[in-house]
């Protein structure tokens, strides 16, 4: 009978051992997986992050007229878009204007371009572009003009702090004002570029050098319209914008690099 007891002492040690055995892989596969699980989940968190990072900046800094959600001479949403937003940082106060027209000159790469700007109608977006120009900040800090467009939408992009579309001058802005109800923006039309909203107004602006249509903003559209050239449009053209992109798409760096190189107003 010893023999037949010891035999089953032994059989019941090895299925305990087997069960433990079993329960510790149990155990262990769950570990694993939790941590494949998780490995993967951190990857694909990173991948988003990273994914949202650039499509954020690349909206950003390339908004303006003409892009889909608004071309770096452009702007995007709506001001009903943003309700509740505000502006950001040190903005220049829109009392800056005075309320009244601003006369000047805006020099791309010595062309000389007469301006009007008008503070009335978008005293916020004036006062914005003459505070900033009366610190050099357009001539020095951020002088390119980094964008043209061909085609339906012609406009030239300038105001962008690292001269590529991205940077910003230590603020935003809104809300909209002056914008065209029916997204036309006459040869001429100084206006500010943004981006995702109606206070995402920066330091860069767009010109219009020949009629153009843009969304308007019971679609999501509408850029702040501040000034108007008033002479040297034609000069510009004929140095600049009939060169066309550096490779000869609808849009780009202009194939003349372009730099504002002086700005005055009073």
């Amino acid at each position: 009978m010893a023999p037949s007891k010891n035999a089953e002492r032994d059989a019941r040690e090895a299925r305990d051992r087997l069960r433990r055995y079993n329960a510790r892989q149990a155990v262990h596969g769950q570990q694993v997986a939790r941590r494949r699980r998780d490995n993967i989940f951190a990857v694909v968190g990173v991948v988003i992050v990273a994914a949202l990072a650039t499509v954020t900046q690349v909206f950003y800094f390339t908004a303006g007229p003409g892009h889909s959600a608004s071309p770096s001479a452009s702007p995007s949403p709506s001001a009903s878009a943003s309700a509740g937003a505000a502006n950001v940082g040190a903005v220049p106060s829109k009392s800056i204007a005075g309320g009244r027209t601003w006369t000047g000159e805006l020099d791309l790469n010595d062309i000389p371009l007469g301006i009007s700007l008008d503070g009335k109608a978008a005293p916020q977006a004036t006062s914005v572009f003459i505070s900033l120009a009366q610190k050099g900040f357009y001539t020095k800090t951020a002088p390119t003009c980094h964008r043209l467009t061909t085609g339906a939408l012609s406009v030239i992009q300038c105001g962008s702090v690292n001269g590529d579309g991205t940077g910003d001058p230590g603020f935003s802005f809104g809300p909209l004002e002056n914008v065209p109800a029916d997204g036309i923006y006459p040869a001429g039309t100084i206006a500010m570029a943004r981006s995702t909203g109606a206070y995402s107004n920066g330091s860069q602006f767009f010109i219009t050098y020949k009629d153009s249509s843009l969304p308007t903003a019971s679609t999501g559209g509408g850029y702040t319209v501040f000034g108007k050239v008033t002479s040297g449009l034609d000069t510009f053209i004929a140095k600049i914008a009939d060169a066309g992109t550096a490779d000869k798409s609808a849009e780009g760096k202009p194939a003349v690099a372009t730099t504002i190189t002086k700005v005055s107003v009073k």
